[in-house]
């Protein structure tokens, strides 16, 4: 089972808590983090881009001059893809770039981040991460006092939504905030240190049992 430090809401270490097996002691999965990758990243394209094809564009009712005796190469429209403002051959439209992907999957892939994390010692559990004050300033002393190098990418997983912690934290490089609610595989891949409040961890627990 592995093990990780537990602090207090000022930073300063309390002693040691086990994390479950289930979440965060399990051989990780590289090929299905992969896939929830490319799947994520998929489901985040709007899909909006458009071009116009020679049927679309504004002209072309006319021949542009006549089939002989001008010495030029005939030209049937100008709506042709070899002219200025002519249509686009092979044109973008408007389309879904929406991926399934399976429910099993999902909670292998977020338990592989989170034990590949765990094997490193990058996670920090926190009693609660609680700002006395909304300032930015408030975030930093909290992550020095527990010696969590802010040079690396830090994600911070509450309990839950905590408005006054998210105003303190956006201004911060390299620092996101999330709670179990919205926690994903591709949130813990993008960061190195990982910093779970402790009443988190049984739901994240939840999210990765299979």
């Amino acid at each position: 089972m592995a093990k990780a430090k537990l602090y207090d809401s000022s930073g300063n270490v309390s002693g040691e808590v086990e994390l479950p097996d289930a979440a965060f002691g399990i051989e990780p999965n590289e090929a299905v983090m992969w896939q929830y990758v490319k799947t994520y990243l998929a489901n985040q394209r709007r899909g909006t881009h458009s071009a116009k094809t020679r049927s679309e564009v504004r002209g072309g009712g006319s021949k542009p001059w006549r089939q002989k005796g001008t010495g030029r190469a005939r030209q049937g429209t100008r709506t042709s893809p070899i002219w200025t403002g002519g249509g686009v051959v092979f044109p973008p439209k408007p389309r879904s770039y929406r991926l399934k992907f399976p429910k099993k999957m999902r909670k292998i892939a977020l338990a592989s981040a989170l034990s590949d994390r765990a094997k490193e010692n990058l996670v920090h559990i926190f009693e609660r991460f609680e700002v006395p004050e909304i300032r930015t300033k408030a975030v930093i002393e909290i992550l020095k006092n527990a010696e969590i190098d802010m040079n690396r990418s830090t994600l911070i997983i509450t309990d839950g939504v905590k408005p006054d912690l998210l105003k303190c934290a956006r201004n911060i490089e390299k620092l996101k905030v999330t709670h179990t609610g919205e926690l994903n595989t591709y949130f813990v891949l993008n960061a190195e240190n990982i910093i779970v409040e402790k009443n988190a961890i049984s739901k994240i627990e939840e999210m990765c049992r299979i």
